[in-house]
């Protein structure tokens, strides 16, 4: 048996009905139409792709959602877990290295130098450090400029804003505290708006570019392997275009990043980790070192909403959307999460977007795709304002 079937069937245009006329009872057409299909795929699936929602629900029955939110619980714990003695393991034997030559360079210091005392030396080293912390650098060989200039400025106000915060240069004064939490109270809010617009926007390709792959591929695979395939290149246009090439830009920028490390911050910005050991423009001699931090603060926002807009895509296939399987609602149940979700009649993506979806129900039921316009002498309804890419119909 294929595991895929694909059959034509071509409407009569005659006044003759053939057998394809069919009349269809469905949600984006509240009353009987007489359709005539003129292309229909059909699906046969020996193993339907995976619903997160039946699977879980077969397994654990009603207590679905307290059964897996303890075993994720429990996977998570152990994550975090695991995560800490890899980290461990991996960074202490250079931690203790590190520690073993500050110990040699001070006694190498004291030796050199037998008339200062070493309460001298380590209330030196706190002044130093402490300045450090604070974005100060106490070596008269380290020319960087000062921390507070606009450009400067400007690249803090984005880290705050974007919540990324990698916390090498904070405020010091208390009304510089103040107003960066009201800062921060009001920024935050307006950068998630400027985003999402910026992704909405960027959506309107996007379902293009998957409804072009619908048109080239839909007669060789089934719409939830297209929506892999638009995934995958979306993933790939995200690595590349904001961390393969940016991480090359910084290395030849950075005189002291190699370029794993340029990758490492691309990737730790991009994600809004922020760790703060790696910040671009504060390398001694750093030339234009106010316009490097605009045009970084720009990058910053750039990689910001497309990775927005691949999680987005990400999330639309229901397939790979786990939160259903947490969620003690069904879809269905709700109109909201429905017309957000781009389920029904509402096209996907939530912008335009294309009606392609695997569907099953709990009963393994399989369904056919089947693209259909209505006969020349039914004229739609008045009431009737579904977009032409979203009608496509569902027959059992």
């Amino acid at each position: 048996m294929e595991k895929y079937k694909r059959i034509h069937s071509y409407g009569s245009m005659s006044s003759n009905r053939s057998d394809d006329d069919m009349t269809v009872h469905s949600q984006v057409y509240p009353y009987p139409k007489k359709m005539i299909v003129t292309r229909e795929i059909l699906y046969e699936e020996e193993h339907p792709p995976f619903q997160p929602l039946f699977a879980t629900t077969k397994v654990f029955g009603k207590a679905r959602f307290a059964c897996l939110l303890l075993i994720y619980t429990v996977f998570y714990v152990t994550y975090l877990l695991s995560g800490a003695l890899v980290f461990s393991a991996l960074e202490t034997p250079l931690e203790n290295q590190i520690r073993l030559e500050v110990i040699r360079a001070k006694q190498d210091f004291m030796v050199k130098n037998p008339t200062v005392l070493d309460a001298d030396l380590e209330t030196l080293l706190e002044v130093v450090i402490g300045a450090s912390h604070q974005g100060v650098a106490a070596s008269k060989n380290v020319t960087q400029g000062p921390n507070w200039t606009f450009g400067q400025s400007l690249f803090f106000a984005s880290t705050v804003v974007t919540t990324i915060g990698y916390g090498h240069v904070t405020p010091l004064t208390k009304p510089g505290k103040l107003f960066c939490m009201a800062y921060a109270l009001l920024g935050i809010p307006l950068t998630l708006v400027l985003l999402s617009a910026l992704v909405e926007r960027l959506l309107l390709p996007a379902t293009a570019f998957l409804r072009a792959l619908n048109s080239s591929l839909g007669h060789l695979y089934r719409p939830f392997t297209i929506r892999l395939v638009h995934l995958s290149i979306i993933v790939l246009m995200l690595v590349v275009f904001f961390l393969v090439i940016p991480a090359t830009i910084f290395s030849v920028l950075e005189p002291d990043w190699d370029y794993l490390d340029s990758f490492y911050y691309c990737f730790i910005s991009i994600t809004t980790i922020g760790l703060g050991d790696y910040i671009p423009g504060d390398s001694p001699g750093q030339a234009y070192r106010p316009l490097y931090k605009v045009a970084t603060t720009f990058y910053l926002l750039l990689g910001l909403t497309f990775l927005m807009l691949t999680l987005t895509v990400f999330y639309d296939i229901p397939q790979l959307n786990l939160s259903s399987v947490f969620s003690s609602m069904k879809l269905e149940d709700d109109p909201e999460k429905m017309r957000l979700s781009g389920s029904g009649i509402c096209p996907g993506y939530g912008v335009g977007g294309l009606m392609m979806r695997d569907d099953y129900n709990h009963h393994d039921q399989r369904r056919s795709v089947v693209q259909i316009r209505p006969h020349l002498d039914d004229s739609p309804s008045p009431e009737d304002t579904t977009p032409v890419h979203a009608r496509d119909m569902r027959v059992p």
